[in-house]
């Protein structure tokens, strides 16, 4: 996720990093060099009697402009609910070691209880990403449930288990009421909720048929577009045919971004920053110091 202070409008125009233009500057050089084809070729297929107006291309762009509108959109509420469900684990975490915390029990059995929870968002962010959890879960689970989590194909769902054979064990010890049980398994539920949900938006695209068909035509319509304006612009179609297509395949690429929240993408969702806060908050609530250092943006303003 791009994190920088407020720039002057003037910079801004010219920023670089957060923008797609490193990811759409092929095709836009595609479309200079189709512009400059129009220009040199104008004479002759004009003689042909071939005369491409603005008209259809007018039609065409609003229907386009539309139906991107729809993709950004779709793209846009998926990144939302996964920051929001994030988000709810977030306060879900807090909530369950406050409720442990309410109970004299000793220190070290809140701690594991607090490691399996850190254990459960390391483990969601490294399945949603498909990256390897072993460093992050054998810095973090108790020796008790370390192996039972690690050779489980889906960690997060397995300390999710863990969690609630904790509760139990404490229920059964008479630790914990039946109503306080009642009410820490409904926050055990809630994370379950949020594991699900994300794992409904990573393994869920937007259809692809519905984004071919706007891919292709955003490209036929780009590559097109030059032949169209030369007749009335002349030798200033690069600039305004590249202006035009920079603005579809910009709207195109961002929402091809936005699709999967969970990436590692400028644009993504900053996972490590946000295991790394509920790592702390949770420390903090078992004076479990010193806390790990928040994570910051990096050279580049990007928070992974």
């Amino acid at each position: 996720m791009i994190v920088r202070p407020y720039q002057h409008w003037f910079r801004r125009l010219l920023g670089w990093h957060g923008s797609v233009l490193p990811k759409i500057g092929f095709r836009l050089s595609l479309n200079l060099l189709m512009s400059i084809i129009a220009i040199v070729c104008f004479q002759w297929y004009e003689s042909l009697g071939v005369h491409l107006t603005t008209a259809p291309f007018s039609l065409l762009g609003v229907a386009l402009a539309i139906f991107l509108g729809f993709r950004n959109n779709a793209s846009y509420a998926r990144f939302t609910e996964a920051r929001t469900l994030w988000g709810s684990m977030l306060i879900t975490h807090r909530s369950l070691l406050r409720q442990i915390k309410s109970v004299p029990l000793e220190a070290e059995k809140a701690h594991a209880f607090a490691a399996l929870q850190m254990a459960f968002s390391y483990g969601m962010k490294h399945q949603l990403r498909g990256s390897d959890p072993r460093d992050d879960l054998t810095r973090l689970l108790p020796l008790r449930w370390r192996e039972e989590v690690l050779n489980s194909p889906m960690p997060a769902s397995r300390a999710l288990l863990c969690l609630g054979k904790w509760l139990g064990e404490q229920r059964q010890q008479g630790k914990i009421t039946d109503i306080l049980w009642q009410s820490m398994d409904e926050n055990l539920n809630r994370l379950s909720l949020v594991l699900g949900g994300c794992e409904r938006i990573a393994s869920t695209p937007i259809p692809f048929a519905y984004s071919l068909i706007l891919h292709r035509t955003v490209s036929l319509f780009c590559t097109l577009l030059p032949f169209a304006l030369v007749s009335d612009l002349h030798g200033m179609t690069p600039l305004v045919s590249m202006f035009i297509s920079y603005t579809f395949l910009a709207l195109e690429s961002v929402s091809e971004e936005l699709e999967d929240p969970f990436g590692v993408e400028a644009n993504d969702l900053p996972l490590n920053a946000i295991c790394v806060t509920i790592e702390r908050s949770l420390r903090e609530m078992n004076d479990d110091f010193p806390l790990p250092p928040s994570l910051q943006p990096d050279s580049r303003r990007i928070l992974t």
